[in-house]
């Protein structure tokens, strides 16, 4: 227990400093410059509107799909500011339920994540884009680990951070010691009261909390185990040693279970690690891309 602590109040402040940054990247004097030169609009993909912003006019198609509650302005700020956009079209996208994708309210059932990765490959399919390489943080990742393996024929390369194909007991400790947003800071909350408002931001968290925890009931805690081998695009795979959420084992069975993937370690890194080491992590992003 006095173990679970420590990880807990780690994990509290790596959301502050996470937070801190969704707070800080949206309003940087680069994405409020690029705001002029990027695309924002909603296509209607699977009977949703999907709200996505567009930047670049690169032959390489990269879509970035957030994490949980997220957007692709919120969670995606220096990617779509700082991705070069000569090399590449990049687009975000805000999963249905989420950001300015509302309608609809956001529920979990148990598919929300072939839903969500169906969703991402339809609006690149309805955009245009016959290829496309995929880079997924957190929940996003765990799409688009769904989404490559689905549609090995689209897909050219994947980009994964901070996710997991699995839901451990250990896991689901942190998700149960975080349900309770009355006891984060207000900085911690204040992002996601921004888009969901003070009382809609706990009912949303909460529901997320049930979904993926729900994993946890089935066997081996499976959320997509099963998909790895039909993933054959090259795939990188990138770790923060110090992400306090995801523990060391999910990046590692990613490794073992998908051909043609490396993994890349950050030791400083955190869960935000793509906002708190942006440069590096671009840099990092662009170079496995164009290789």
């Amino acid at each position: 227990m006095a173990t679970f602590a420590i990880t807990l109040r780690v994990w509290r402040r790596g959301l502050n400093s996470f937070c801190k940054k969704r707070s800080t990247a949206s309003n940087a004097p680069g994405v409020r410059f690029y705001s002029a030169l990027m695309k924002a609009a909603k296509q209607n993909v699977n009977g949703v509107d999907l709200f996505y912003q567009q930047t670049g006019t690169g032959q390489h198609a990269v879509m970035l799909i957030p994490g949980a509650l997220g957007s692709g302005q919120t969670d995606f700020g220096p990617q779509l500011e700082s991705l070069d956009k000569d090399r590449f079209t990049v687009v975000s996208l805000d999963p249905r339920g989420y950001g300015n994708s509302r309608p609809p309210e956001r529920d979990f059932p148990l598919d929300f994540f072939e839903r969500d990765a169906k969703d991402a490959v339809d609006l690149m399919l309805a955009l245009k884009f016959p290829r496309f390489s995929l880079l997924g943080w957190s929940d996003g990742g765990i799409c688009a680990l769904i989404a490559a393996a689905r549609n090995p024929s689209l897909v050219r390369k994947l980009v994964v951070w901070g996710s997991n194909v699995y839901v451990s007991e250990q896991d689901l400790k942190i998700y149960d010691g975080l349900r309770d947003v009355s006891v984060w800071s207000a900085r911690m909350r204040k992002p996601m009261e921004d888009v969901y408002g003070a009382r809609g931001f706990p009912k949303i968290w909460g529901a997320w909390v049930d979904g993926i925890s729900q994993f946890a009931q089935r066997p081996d805690g499976n959320i997509c185990r099963e998909l790895l081998p039909h993933i054959s695009c090259p795939t990188l795979i990138v770790h923060g040693e110090k992400d306090p959420v995801v523990p060391a084992c999910h990046p590692q069975y990613l490794l073992e279970h998908i051909r043609n993937s490396r993994l890349h370690l950050m030791p400083e890194g955190k869960h935000n690690l793509h906002l708190r080491f942006a440069t590096e992590f671009n840099q990092l992003v662009e170079e496995f891309l164009c290789d």
